[in-house]
């Protein structure tokens, strides 16, 4: 089989789960989010009927191009002035609530003795956009796949639970204050969709600023790409150091293209274009909806490849890692919405 028809078999498996799960949470289970949806339905295929090598180029592909795709065309949806909506308060907001989320995702991590590549991805699926994020650092901090898939496998269950129950933490502490309702969700659930639908079930002003809160959380991601990068590179000269690994010293120019690879130069681009320009609506629509499909359709991917047994070995370990960075991030986040907002 040429190699342009080898990725055809898994590609077309994992857009008719994308298809199902798009299906599911628009008519069956509305709000849980398609991402979250396809991530489980795979999770499930991939370890059951689904293990033939027929299926691996085409997964494999789909894993890592349609991410990147996804995180591209995102850019497109988004701009710089935003900042200027948020004002001051906002901003602060949201630097101090991305800083804690890293600092500790990076500390507890390194107590359950994960590894590097886990922990920064974690750190910043969290901090900024969910799988698009972990897409974006994963070649930064050279992660290993397995890495990758479960980060986003936690990231997305993490923001499942976040989605469904920041509504009624948000009632509870801020009654009905739109504003602080919309920065709690916006400043702390994971991706752009379960931001979206948890806002949508209080209402339509408070999804308006968790989106905003949100998309200053996005336009953060090219400067975490750049940090990880370099923290990855520390720890690697550390290791040098002390003999523990051999590094290939990396020129400048190699070092910078690793740290913002093509897919993040294009989300930078289209989000500096449409700040300058402003896309007319319908380009703004079409972009937001290729990117989400891109994502789903990766997420089934994902899902078809992970090893769910390796998942289930470090069960006890990734539900202390999770579930102590969510405490972290909701505490944090009300105490600063509390004295900042």
């Amino acid at each position: 089989m040429r190699p342009e028809r080898a990725v055809l078999p898994g590609i077309g498996i994992s857009l008719v789960i994308a298809i199902i799960s798009q299906w599911i949470n628009a008519s069956v289970i509305k709000g849980i989010g398609a991402p979250t949806v396809a991530l489980l339905i795979g999770m499930l295929l991939g370890n059951t009927v689904v293990r033939q090598p027929l299926w691996y180029s085409g997964t494999a592909w789909a894993e890592k191009r349609l991410l990147e795709y996804s995180v591209t065309l995102l850019g497109a949806t988004i701009t710089f002035q935003t900042i200027m909506a948020l004002k001051i308060s906002g901003l602060g907001f949201i630097l101090i609530q991305m800083a804690v989320t890293i600092l500790c995702a990076i500390w507890i991590g390194k107590r359950l003795h994960f590894s590097e590549g886990m922990t920064l991805l974690m750190a910043g699926g969290n901090a900024v956009c969910g799988s698009s994020a972990i897409a974006a650092i994963t070649p930064a901090i050279e992660a290993k796949d397995e890495d990758k898939r479960l980060s986003i496998t936690l990231v997305n269950l993490m923001g499942t639970i976040l989605m469904l129950t920041l509504p009624l933490i948000g009632y509870a502490a801020f009654g009905a204050n739109n504003l602080l309702r919309g920065a709690l969700i916006g400043g702390t659930v994971q991706s752009v969709g379960q931001v979206i639908a948890s806002a949508t079930m209080v209402n339509q002003a408070t999804t308006t600023y968790a989106t905003l809160f949100k998309i200053l959380r996005i336009i953060m991601l090219i400067v975490v790409v750049v940090v990880f990068s370099q923290l990855h590179q520390r720890h690697q000269q550390q290791l040098s150091a002390t003999g523990a690994t051999e590094v290939t010293p990396i020129s400048w120019t190699s070092n910078l293209k690793r740290a913002l690879p093509w897919y993040v130069i294009g989300f930078f681009i289209l989000c500096i274009w449409n700040s300058w320009f402003t896309f007319p609506p319908v380009v703004v629509n079409l972009a937001h909806l290729l990117s989400n499909w891109c994502e789903v359709t990766a997420l089934a991917a994902i899902g078809l490849r992970l090893n769910f047994a390796a998942f289930i070995k470090a069960g006890k370990k990734l539900a202390l890692y999770g579930g102590g960075l969510m405490i972290v991030q909701v505490v944090c986040a009300l105490l600063l919405i509390k004295f900042l907002l």
